[in-house]
C-alpha cells in the first residue's frame, strides 16, 4: 500500500495488463509457431507486414527495450512505447503516427468498403480473391466464384431516377447479406456489377445459391414499385475443375453471366424479363398421354425424370385389361403426382443432415438432397404422410429451418426402406 502523500505510479493501458502472460505463452511455443503468430500480432498491432523470422527478432528486441527504458525512466513504460521504438529504429516506421484504436479501425473499414451499399470493394475482393485461392490449394477444397450484374438497371435510372437506382443497389446488397452463409464474402466491383467468394462450395451448391439470390432479390425489391422488372443475372466458375489462377476464374466467370444476360434479352414475356427462366405457362404443351387420367406418371424429385419401374408397371397393366385378370391388375397409389424439380438439388449424401417430422418431433428422416423447390428424404418404414407436413430441418449449411412440406412422391428402395419427395409450402 503506498504511504500517504506519495503519488500513485500511472496506470499501464489495459493491453498492458496482458504482455507477462503473452510473454509466458510465447515461452512455450516452439519457434516457428512463434513466428507465426508475431508476425499476425505485429500486423494486427503496428499495421507492419514482417517476416517470421524478423517477428521473433523484433519481439526480443522489444522486450529488451521495454526492460532498457524502464530502468532509465524509474517507471514501468508501456508496450507500445517500447515497440514505436524498436520499430522506429529499425526503419519499419518511417513516420509514426500515433491515433485512437477505434478511429483506426473506422478509417481501415472505410477504405475497404463501398459507401453506398456496404459491401466490401473492388480492392479487397483482389487481396480476398487470391487469399481464398491460396487457402483452397492448401486444403484441397473447391472455391466458387459467382460475378453478377443487374439486368435491366439502366432503364431503372432512365425512368425512375438515380436516388430510385441507389436504393436497388441497396436492396441487391441487402439480397447478398441475407442469402449468403457466414463464411462467404461478397463486393460491389463496380457500378452494377457484383462478386462473391464461396468457400468449399461446388457448382452444384452455387448455382443453387445463385437461385436462392435471385428468388430474395425479388422480394427485396417489391416495395420499390418498379415500373421495369429488374433481374440479377450470375455467372460461375469453380476452383479447381474451370480454371486455378484468379484471372482465369474471372474470366469464365464473366463469359457465363454475359451468356446468360443475352439468353435474358431473347425471352420477354408481356414486356417483363423472365431472368433466363422459362415459366410453366410458357413450356411447350406435352402430347396427351394415352393411358386414363387416374394412372397420373410420377416424377421422381432426384433425377427429374418419370420412374422407369412405375411406368412400365402401369404400361403393361393398362395395355391389356382383357387378358388380365382382375385380381392380378397393378392398381396406382391412391395419390400420385407427377412434379418436375425446378431447381438444382445440393445432395446431402455423406452429411448428417436429418429432418425432425410432426408437431412433436417424435419421427425421423434422413435428408437426402436439398433444393429451393423442395426436400427428398428417406425413412425407415411406410408413414402415411399427411398433406400438409410442419419438419425442421437440419442440414450442414443452414440453421435448423422450420418449413411446411406437402409430400409429392414416395417409393421403396432395394433395401426396404422409403424416399419421400416433398415440395415446400409458403
Amino acid at each position: 500500500m503506498p504511504s500517504p502523500g506519495v503519488p500513485a505510479p500511472p496506470r499501464l493501458p489495459i493491453e498492458d495488463s496482458y504482455f507477462e502472460l503473452l510473454a509466458d505463452t510465447l515461452e512455450s511455443l516452439d519457434l516457428p509457431a512463434r513466428g507465426q503468430f508475431l508476425q499476425r500480432y505485429f500486423r494486427a498491432l503496428a499495421h507492419v507486414d514482417l517476416r517470421e523470422s524478423q517477428s521473433v527478432q523484433i519481439w526480443d528486441e522489444m522486450v529488451s527495450r521495454r526492460r532498457e527504458l524502464s530502468g532509465l525512466l524509474g517507471r514501468q513504460v508501456s508496450l507500445k512505447t517500447a515497440l514505436t521504438d524498436v520499430l522506429s529504429s529499425a526503419g519499419h516506421l518511417r513516420v509514426p503516427i500515433l491515433i485512437e484504436y477505434d478511429d483506426l479501425k473506422r478509417l481501415e473499414l472505410n477504405a475497404v468498403t463501398d459507401p453506398l451499399t456496404g459491401l466490401y470493394n473492388r480492392r479487397l475482393f483482389a487481396e480476398t480473391f487470391e487469399k481464398e485461392l491460396n487457402r483452397a490449394r492448401r486444403y484441397s477444397q473447391p472455391l466458387g466464384l459467382v460475378t453478377l450484374d443487374l439486368h435491366r438497371f439502366k432503364e431503372v435510372n432512365d425512368k425512375h431516377g438515380h436516388p430510385r437506382g441507389d436504393d436497388v443497389l441497396r436492396a441487391a446488397a441487402a439480397t447478398l447479406k441475407k442469402a449468403l452463409r457466414t463464411s462467404d464474402s461478397a463486393f460491389r466491383i463496380g457500378g452494377d456489377e457484383f462478386a462473391l467468394l464461396l468457400p468449399q462450395t461446388d457448382s452444384a451448391q452455387a448455382l443453387a445459391l445463385c437461385r436462392r439470390v435471385e428468388t430474395v432479390f425479388a422480394e427485396m425489391l417489391q416495395p420499390l414499385q418498379l415500373s421495369v422488372t429488374v433481374a440479377m443475372d450470375h455467372g460461375v466458375a469453380i476452383f479447381p475443375p474451370d480454371a486455378e489462377q484468379a484471372d482465369q476464374l474471372i474470366r469464365i466467370a464473366d463469359e457465363r453471366l454475359y451468356r446468360l444476360k443475352h439468353a435474358n434479352h431473347t425471352k420477354t414475356t408481356n414486356g417483363s424479363m423472365l431472368n433466363g427462366v422459362t415459366p410453366p405457362a410458357a413450356l411447350p404443351a406435352s402430347p396427351a398421354p394415352e393411358r386414363s387420367a387416374s394412372v397420373a406418371q410420377p416424377i421422381s424429385i432426384e433425377t427429374g425424370r418419370a420412374n422407369e419401374k412405375v411406368e412400365s408397371s402401369i404400361a403393361e397393366a393398362t395395355a391389356a385389361p382383357s387378358a388380365t385378370p382382375s385380381a392380378e391388375i397393378v392398381s396406382p397409389p391412391a395419390r400420385v403426382f407427377a412434379v418436375q424439380r425446378k431447381a438444382e438439388r445440393v445432395s446431402m449424401t455423406g452429411t448428417n443432415a436429418y429432418a425432425v417430422l410432426g408437431e412433436q418431433g417424435a419421427k425421423r428422416a434422413r435428408v437426402l438432397d436439398l433444393g429451393f423447390g423442395g426436400v427428398a428424404m428417406e425413412l425407415d418404414s411406410s408413414e402415411d404422410l399427411p398433406e400438409n407436413l410442419l419438419a425442421v430441418l437440419h442440414v450442414p449449411i443452414l440453421p435448423p429451418v422450420r418449413v411446411n412440406l406437402r409430400p409429392v412422391w414416395k417409393q421403396q428402395t432395394s433395401e426396404g426402406s422409403f424416399r419421400v419427395g416433398c415440395s415446400f409450402v409458403s
